[in-house]
């Protein structure tokens, strides 16, 4: 018999207050196991699935907390994979060469043929809208080694995943910048449908209620696996600071060893400016179908966003709760100062 976590509906009051404010769920939310990782109510039709999804050695995985430099991440771990194969990514989708495991737990049903009714004239479009609401444990099992997989699961929800051989790049990026991507990103895509302000949204992030919280959880779970040898803990910091060292990082430990001169040419090809252009990387095909707003997935890149955005009230508290969740652990991000 399949396992699944155990779960608990997220209390109806609460329940009756986020409804208000995120569109895209019309049913309500479950917290999931003893850390209570915040998901969709449709987790509790599909979470089995994705429990006991049956990686393989041979698979290759990014794993992020949402809005952590995931997208970026992807495609520089796909390109130095498969020989910096620029012609297949510049016609392939990323989402087709990289699939997101769990996206479909997002699409309610109501949503799902609200998207329908969106694209009626387009039956390219109609696919597309039926294809992210399949779970991805049935599309990617079906894909022939070797796969490549995009998750924002903690470890804790795949377990077993770094003893079957598979290689995992996970991306780490601070609170501060990942929490107003995550805003931005939620108020964008209508599966989420977010239509309250930031303040707001902060005050659901520090307390875990937004999807695949709890943060602080999910860093510390893959910080504790960091020497994992299957494992590489990337900060999306040291990306921004000295990419060409990164990637150089990140190619060592997928085993491939490449050229200064093909090094340079592989973060000229992710350099912001023209990764945030790429339509095979920045949701095109969601924008065509209406289900995400133009230029709003791929945004600015780089650190420090946040200072455009948090008073001095909310920085404080801000700080105060990273300075409370980095006590018990050596996790730093790097190149960060909260003070700044």
């Amino acid at each position: 018999m399949a396992q699944i976590p155990k779960y608990e509906l997220l209390p109806e009051t609460k329940t009756k207050e986020m409804l208000e404010l995120f569109k895209g769920e019309r049913t309500g939310w479950v917290l999931v196991g003893p850390k209570k990782y915040f998901f969709p109510f449709k987790f509790i039709e599909q979470g089995a699935g994705f429990y006991n999804f049956k990686a393989r050695p041979d698979d290759t995985w990014v794993m992020s907390f949402p809005r952590s430099g995931t997208t970026l991440t992807q495609e520089l771990v796909w390109l130095l994979s498969n020989n910096l194969d620029f012609d297949t990514a510049g016609k392939k989708l990323l989402a087709e060469r990289f699939p997101f495991l769990e996206f479909s737990v997002f699409n309610h049903p109501d949503v799902t043929c609200e998207f329908l009714k969106m694209n009626k004239d387009d039956a390219t479009k109609q696919e597309l809208c039926r294809e992210i609401a399949k779970p991805g444990y049935e599309i990617i099992a079906a894909i022939q080694s070797n796969r490549f997989i995009k998750t924002h699961f903690p470890f804790s929800m795949l377990p077993g995943l770094l003893d079957i051989g598979c290689k995992i790049v996970y991306v780490a990026r601070n609170p501060k910048d990942v929490s107003l991507s995550w805003y931005n990103l939620n108020r964008a895509i209508k599966t989420q449908g977010y239509i309250g302000d930031f303040p707001t949204f902060w005050h659901y992030f520090e307390n875990d209620l937004t999807p695949w919280s709890p943060y602080w959880a999910h860093l510390k779970e893959a910080w504790s696996l960091k020497d994992h040898p299957n494992l590489l803990f990337l900060f999306y910091e040291e990306m921004t600071y000295d990419f060409s060292k990164a990637i150089k990082k990140v190619a060592k430990f997928l085993g491939k060893t490449y050229s200064n001169e093909e090094i340079d040419k592989v973060a000229n090809y992710l350099n912001i400016k023209n990764f945030r252009i790429n339509p095979m990387v920045n949701c095109s095909e969601l924008r065509a179908c209406g289900i995400i707003e133009e230029g709003n997935f791929v945004r600015r890149g780089g650190i420090g966003g946040w200072k455009d955005v948090f008073t001095p009230e909310l920085d404080a508290r801000a700080d105060k709760w990273i300075e409370e969740n980095l006590r018990d652990t050596d996790l730093r991000f790097p190149l960060f100062n909260n003070n700044n």
